[in-house]
């Protein structure tokens, strides 16, 4: 039986994707009543974290023998107090890419008297190994006192007034931890608090945070993400497009499998995202990307009149490989327990990824390799590969 309940949606955004994946096509292969059961097993799924947590080695600066090694030891250090010997594995097929397995759940955790409620976001990054930051906690018991030890919960609905002393409502137990700070403190109306209000350490699924650890040798990417970028298969010398790139993990992917030989060009829209890739890029040591706040549907040049000098707007058949991920809900990331979108936010979309495949239509040449992805829109956006 499932930790957590399936991941709560909307009703027409649910049976909007339940007509998309229990289609033709699958019933008859399978049957209507085994396709239903996948899709309810999907949902339940989706509310849970991944069975590992994926990063992928920086090789342009050291070996994936070398950084494995620091993490295990990075690892030993930071789960020591839990008795526990954790392996990190690399990937069969990607390389550059270690997998550390999530323990969990964990089923003997005393709950507490005193409790935290945080936000479903918040909550989602303590799934995922994050301590609980002060902005991220909602409610807290009247008497919590810093080094009191809390139980913590995510409001997966969001209907928890922020200050409570204590909810009823839908909440998702995460595991225990140790409050800095008391209720006074976080609640005080002083200006905003940062850093760590509550320092996880029984949490229900056990997955390192990899805040700070090896910065320039790791950057924590899921698998989807890594896969693409070996799919898109860059060389040295080439001149890549990544036309939405923010935050940069497969834009520095491609330029350290290029082996920073070349030109990888990153596109986004959003200042503040642009600046983001160069942080990127910079911290892990790159100097072949050149990051540009560009709309990417406007990226085809489509008269001569004026020359951009290797900023965009871009000629056709300006590059030698394209990688598009075409902005998206985002539905498929783990773990999500609820999302209150509506249809027309989830479908929403759609017509800007229609948008952006014209461009790239336009702007490959004869044997340029283009490289698709997704990770949540329905139907599914596939991986695949044009040559």
């Amino acid at each position: 039986m499932p930790v957590f309940p399936k991941i709560s949606l909307r009703p027409e955004v649910e049976n909007y994707l339940k007509e998309g994946f229990v289609n033709n096509e699958v019933v008859s292969a399978s049957g209507k009543a085994a396709a239903e059961r996948k899709f309810e097993a999907l949902l339940n799924h989706l509310s849970h974290p991944p069975s590992f947590t994926t990063v992928r080695v920086n090789t342009h600066l050291a070996s994936v023998q070398h950084v494995k090694e620091l993490l295990l030891d990075e690892l030993q250090q930071v789960w020591q107090f839990n008795g526990l010997s954790v392996p990190v594995l690399q990937h069969p097929d990607l390389q550059d890419v270690l997998l550390i397995p999530v323990i969990g759940p964990r089923k003997n955790i005393k709950r507490q008297q005193c409790e935290a409620v945080v936000g479903a976001q918040c909550g989602s990054a303590v799934l995922r190994g994050a301590h609980v930051y002060t902005p991220g906690i909602v409610s807290a018991s009247s008497f919590m006192k810093a080094g009191d030890v809390i139980s913590v919960y995510s409001d997966i609905k969001g209907k928890c007034k922020k200050g409570a002393r204590e909810f009823d409502g839908t909440k998702i137990f995460l595991g225990n931890g140790i409050s800095t700070l008391s209720r006074k403190e976080i609640f005080s109306g002083l200006p905003r608090l940062r850093g760590i209000g509550i320092r996880m350490t029984e949490p229900i699924y056990l997955s390192p945070s990899f805040d700070n650890v090896l910065p320039s040798y790791l950057f924590l990417q899921n698998l989807p993400s890594a896969v693409v970028t070996h799919v898109l298969n860059p060389q040295p010398g080439e001149k890549i497009l990544d036309l939405c790139a923010a935050p940069g993990g497969k834009t520095t992917h491609i330029a350290a499998l290029m082996h920073d030989q070349g030109e990888v060009i990153a596109l986004d829209k959003i200042a503040n995202k642009v600046e983001k890739i160069k942080q990127n890029a910079l911290l892990l040591g790159l100097n072949s990307i050149k990051a540009f706040c560009f709309d990417g549907t406007k990226a085809l040049k489509l008269d001569e009149i004026e020359d951009t000098e290797g900023t965009p707007p871009f000629s056709p058949e300006s590059f030698d490989r394209i990688l598009l991920d075409a902005p998206c809900s985002g539905m498929g990331q783990r773990p999500n327990m609820a999302c209150t979108w509506t249809l027309k936010e989830v479908t929403s979309y759609q017509p800007l990824q229609r948008k952006l495949f014209p461009v790239i239509q336009w702007k490959i040449s004869e044997g340029t390799a283009v490289s698709v992805t997704g990770q949540g829109d329905p139907p599914p956006v596939k991986i695949f590969c044009l040559e």
